[in-house]
Parts: structure tokens; sequence; C-alpha cells
């Protein structure tokens, strides 16, 4: 594979989610089932590499360099076919020395904070090669531990709590017990057994840390090239993950533009400066251009609570001079508000239009020994969908006796429940298709009153300005809580309730809108995974292979 095939490669998948991510993988798949150069019949072929590590190792055995070496057998293949003039051979038999290390007792500060490098889990994998580590040994800590020292470029493999990575020590480096450092044969190119491990999947042993033992190392089955071949397969790994760093760096800025202009467009028209004739204009811009500029899930997010703050600030539908105020009487609210009311509308304490039940609280609190398989809806925080619906096929029952034994906390049509705590804080939800249910105290029954639509009260709260309300109550602590008399004290715009209808009309429209964005992308995003899945495992079948298919 040359540059150009990977580029007319990469136009074909470009835009699936994990595009560059496969691309790499493949190139390195390629390189270890010799598919990505031309093997040249007159290369030494790997038989005789064999033969030139085993005198070396007989070399350092007699200078007293290395222990016997111990000979592994392969228990399996490699797995797939691999050229002419390759060896598939245990990894163990063309590794010279192997290394593991140990940590310095940590209660002696004398042994830590030294000249020394000491590499853990935390160090290797983060890059090709290792440099630098976070901690540092003395010479004392080093000749009082079971750490080894381990000269420059050695394989650094990690065996324990991270199993399979792995970097090249740049720099002398003492290591600790996870790690293990491979001395290999000077007849290997030590960047090709690099890209080998990158490729692979350890299975680890242990219940509570996976680890892999010596000899499960040793005899992994390694595609041994001739070492010409070796060092070009190298040499075009390298030319060809430049290429799709480049590519990737090339992707990235797109993505930042695409993000910027999102962003702008979007900012333009919550802008607290916006003259009505430009909100209109940034408005057809933004919904003309939205669908073309989102092209991740994260960007209809975006999108939406971008409609839900223009509908709760006047900004969603045009005001009406004919539509009837929302009530004149003035609502004391204890700060200024977020912004000015448009023309109409008036700022309330949120007690002033709508009620509120907390759930029972006391002895007759349902407990989950009480639940049965069917009966009346026992509401939780667990049963608020993200689309403000009630969950119908995990919902807790309790009977009717249970129920009428409640002091609170009862549902009724055309409320809505709201979480006061834990992880879905703020999530809220109609009580439909439920006409009758109870909630857990977790939770709070908002009760709007005629002067609100239901579905208005859902916009506000799931809005940034209702968000920014719940943060205002917050409690602060680990675990998010509110108070019901809190939530009374929200501040929330109330327009007529003629133009309430119409935000709520308008939401909708713009909601189905993001769904099909949505639906859209998911599509596309199944259809570049498909067409990345059928390109790779096109490219990584055997000529003869596919002709056999294609016919």
């Amino acid at each position: 594979m040359n540059a150009d095939q990977l580029l007319a490669l990469y136009d074909r998948v470009a835009d699936a989610p994990d595009a560059i991510k496969r691309l790499r993988r493949f190139v390195l798949d390629l390189a270890v089932r010799g598919k990505l150069v031309e093997q040249d019949p007159a290369d030494e072929p790997a038989s005789e590499l064999l033969k030139r590590i085993a005198v070396e190792k007989g070399r350092l055995l007699k200078a007293g360099e290395m222990k016997t070496p111990k000979t592994y057998e392969l228990r399996n293949g490699f797995g797939t076919v691999i050229p002419d003039g390759w060896k598939a051979v245990p990894l163990g038999n063309l590794i010279n020395n192997h290394k593991g290390g140990g940590t310095p007792s940590k209660n002696n500060h004398s042994y830590w904070g030294g000249d020394i490098r000491w590499a853990s889990v935390k160090d290797v994998g983060k890059s090709k090669f290792l440099d630098d580590t976070i901690d540092r040994i003395t010479e004392e800590g080093l000749g009082n531990s079971s750490s080894n020292l381990i000269p420059p470029g050695n394989l650094i493999v990690v065996t324990r709590m991270g199993l399979g990575q792995l970097s090249i020590n740049r720099v002398p480096v003492a290591i600790n017990q996870d790690l293990r450092a491979l001395f290999l044969s000077s007849h290997l190119e030590t960047d090709f057994v690099y890209n080998f491990f990158l490729t692979q999947t350890l299975d680890g042993t242990g219940l509570t840390v996976k680890g892999i033992k010596l000899d499960e190392l040793m005899t992994i089955p390694f595609p041994l090239p001739p070492l010409a071949e070796q060092h070009r397969i190298v040499a075009k790994v390298d030319e060809l993950m430049a290429l799709l760093d480049h590519l990737e760096a090339a992707r990235a800025d797109r993505e930042a533009t695409r993000d910027r202009l999102t962003a702008a467009s979007l900012a333009r028209l919550t802008a607290p400066d916006a003259e009505a004739e430009d909100f209109t204009t940034h408005a057809r811009f933004a919904l003309d251009a939205l669908p073309a500029l989102t092209a991740r899930p994260d960007q209809i997010k975006q999108l939406r609570q971008t409609i839900l703050n223009l509908a709760v600030r006047g900004k969603l539908v045009e005001q009406d001079p004919e539509d009837e105020p929302a009530s004149l009487e003035q609502r004391w609210i204890e700060e200024e508000p977020p912004f000015e009311a448009p023309p109409g509308w008036r700022w309330a304490p949120f007690s002033s239009v709508a009620t509120f039940e907390n759930g029972d609280r006391g002895k007759k609190y349902p407990k989950r020994a009480e639940y049965v398989s069917a009966g009346v809806p026992w509401i939780n925080t667990g049963h608020i969908e993200p689309d403000g619906t009630l969950s119908l096929s995990t919902m807790h029952f309790i009977t009717e006796e249970k129920f009428a034994s409640l002091g609170g906390g009862k549902i009724r049509p055309g409320d809505l429940v709201y979480c006061l705590r834990g992880a879905t804080f703020g999530k809220t939800a109609f009580v439909e298709p439920y006409e009758l249910g109870a909630i857990a105290s977790s939770l709070m029954i908002i009760r709007p009153g005629e002067e609100i639509d239901r579905r208005y009260t859902y916009i506000y709260l799931t809005s940034p300005l209702g968000r920014d309300q719940l943060r205002r109550f917050d409690n602060g602590t680990a675990q998010p809580n509110l108070s019901s008399a809190s939530v009374k004290r929200y501040q929330i715009p109330l327009p007529p309730l003629a133009e309430q209808h119409r935000i709520v009309a308008k939401v909708d429209a713009l909601m189905a809108l993001c769904d099909r964005l949505e639906a859209a992308l998911a599509t596309t995003a199944t259809t570049q995974q498909k067409l990345l899945e059928a390109v790779l495992s096109e490219a990584l079948t055997p000529s003869d292979a596919v002709a056999v298919a294609a016919q």
C-alpha cells in the first residue's frame, strides 16, 4: 500500500466516527501480514535470520551476558497466512533477555526523589518513546529493591493493570513489578516488534487485576520477516502514520471551524442587544445553515438548548399586540430578573403560577419488598426518560391499599414530576400515560395553574434558564439536592397564554427537525461504519479469495 492508495481509501471512509483510528490499525495489520510492502526474493529469508539469532545467543551465553535461553514452542500457528520467506515463531525465541522490576519502600524517603527515572504503568504506552517518568528514585532505592535499571533501546511492556501497553525507552529507566523489559536480538528491527504489539490484544488472568504470565507472553506467535523487509515495513508504516497524523489534524481543524460557525450562529440568536430585524435574519440563517453544520450528536444537543433558550426569552415567535397580556398583578420576585421581559410578558415567582407537592416521607413510604407486578405506579427518579416521558418497561408498582395509605405525593392528569436530588437532579417528565400514581421522596409534583401552559412549563424547566435556576439553589454538596421551597422561588418569564401556545407549537416543530437531524446522523454514521468495515475487509482479504467471492 502506498500513500495514494491510503488517500483513496480515506476518501471513501473519512467521515466514519473512528475512521482514523481504524485506518491506523489497518496499516499495522497489513504490516504484520506482509501486505504493506512487496516481498523481494533476494532478501535473506527468516529461516536464515533465525540461525543468526541462535548464533548471537550462543555468543552472549559464552560471554556470560545471558543465562541459558529457554526454547519455546508454538501452541498455535500465527492465525493467518504469511508470505514466503517469513517464519512464524514464538516471541520468546527472538528475545535475548527479559527483566521485571519492583518498587522501593514508600516508607523510606531516602529511596525517592533521586536522579534515576522509575517507570510504572502511569508512564508506559502514553507515546511510542519513553523519555521521562513521573517518579524518580535514588541509587539507594534501586539497590534495596527488586527494581532493575533498563538500558536505552528496549521494549517496556505492561504485564499487569494496563495489559499490553508498551513503549521503547530512549533513556535508562528503572521499572516496577507491573512491567517487563524485553531485550530483543540485534537481528530484529525494534520498531517492527513494537508495531506488532500494537496489533495484539493480550488476554490476562486474575480475579481483581488482570495480568499475563511470562510463558504466555513468550509463546505469543510472532510473524518474522526477513530483516531487510522489516526495515522497509517500518519505513512505510512511519510514512503512512505521518500521513494519517496530517489527515487527523486537518479533520480536527474542520471540526473546530464547524464548531465555531455553529456557536457563532447560535450566539447571535441570544445576543441581548439584537434588534428585531437582525434577529429575524440571524434566525433564518441559523435554521437554514445548521442542518449542514451539524455533524455530531453533541451539536444537535446544543441546537436543542438554543431553541429552548429562545423560547423562554420571547425570541422564538413574534409577539402579538392583540394577545391578552400575562396577568398585570405585580408578582414579587427576590432578585433582578436575568433579562427584560418582552412586551406583554411578566416575571413571576414559580409559586404564583403552579402548586407543588412532595412525596410521602412518612412511616408508610413503600419499601422495595412491597413492590408488586401490577398495580398503582410508584414513580422514582430512574423512571424519568430524557424525552420527558415516564418509563413503561421499568415502572414499579404498589398495591391500591398501599397507595391509599400514603399521605401525599399522588399525581393527577396534567402534572409534571421533577427530580430534587441525585444523578438525575433537575430531570422533568409529564406523568402520562399514568392517571393514577405516587412519587418517591426524591421527586416533587409540579401542578401548573390556569395562567401557564404545562408544555411551556416543561420548556422552561429544561431550558438553560431553568437549569440556571436549578444551579442557583443547589446546596453545593457532592450530592446535588434541592428543597421544594427553593423550587417555589424560581423566577419564571410568563408570556401571554396565547403566545405560550404558539411557543409550544414552534418548539415542537423545531424539536421534530432536531429528531430528523439526529436520525439522519445516525443513519449516516451506520452507513459510514458499514462502508469502513467493507473496505477494510476487502483490503485484508487475499486477492484470490476476493476473485472467488466476486464470481
